[in-house]
């Protein structure tokens, strides 16, 4: 323990107290700054000027990250049996229906993502209350409510993410592993950001990108100069 404690203290020293900095010096920082013994993940956290209480102000949707984000993500299809064998051939880890929503609706929610269909949301509508809190709701605005199951397993499997603005205003994802070049973890960090860019609110009013912070499991947050940002 006194060891951590001292490797983080070196970690904070590294970042200079109230310097804002490029996404692309950050995206260099945090890997000096993370001294976890296993491949921690990398972590962006944006505050929008966004009230998510007013609908017309919801900020949510998908971002494929040109270099994934570095774990192998567990796909669940919940379809037809007519789509059972395109799911399984793009690389779904489990498919299914019934089956499945018996298991979820008994506390199994060993996945990262769940792909549905447009005809079976029905049943699959009835799982909210256990698949909601924890961000596993299928979603059209986020593609994974789709005729098109075969080709949403490949591009999750590929690196797309779904995200979805807090009630504080923020959104939180991890954007890749400390073990990436620096380099791709700025290009996954900025095409997160390019992302919200094209998805800002007519309806949000004064600053649009109020913070980025970019961090790693047990690092110190690095705070970015949003006009670094390409904003």
């Amino acid at each position: 323990m006194a060891k951590n404690t001292k490797n983080r203290k070196d970690a904070v020293a590294k970042v200079e107290t109230n310097k804002k900095y490029t996404l692309q010096e950050a995206s260099a920082l945090v890997k000096d700054v993370t001294f976890t013994k296993f491949d921690a993940s990398v972590d962006l956290d944006v505050k929008l000027g966004v009230d998510p209480k007013q609908a017309n102000q919801m900020v949510r949707g998908s971002v494929a990250l040109p270099h994934g984000i570095g774990k192998d993500v567990k796909v669940l299809v919940l379809c037809s049996p007519d789509k059972e064998e395109e799911a399984k051939a793009a690389g779904a880890d489990h498919v299914g229906l019934d089956e499945y929503i018996t298991k979820i609706e008994g506390g199994w929610v060993d996945i990262d993502v769940i792909i549905t269909m447009p005809s079976v949301m029905a049943k699959v509508g009835k799982l909210g209350r256990v698949l909601g809190p924890r961000g596993l709701m299928p979603n059209p605005k986020s593609g994974t409510v789709t005729q098109n199951v075969g080709q949403a397993v490949k591009d999750v499997k590929a690196g797309k993410i779904d995200f979805k603005v807090d009630k504080t205003g923020i959104i939180h994802t991890s954007i890749g592993k400390v073990s990436f070049t620096s380099e791709k973890i700025f290009e996954n960090a900025q095409e997160l950001v390019n992302t919200l860019t094209k998805l800002k609110p007519s309806a949000a009013k004064g600053t649009y990108f109020q913070s980025i912070t970019l961090s790693s499991t047990m690092s110190p947050g690095i705070p970015i100069d949003t006009k670094f940002a390409n904003i």
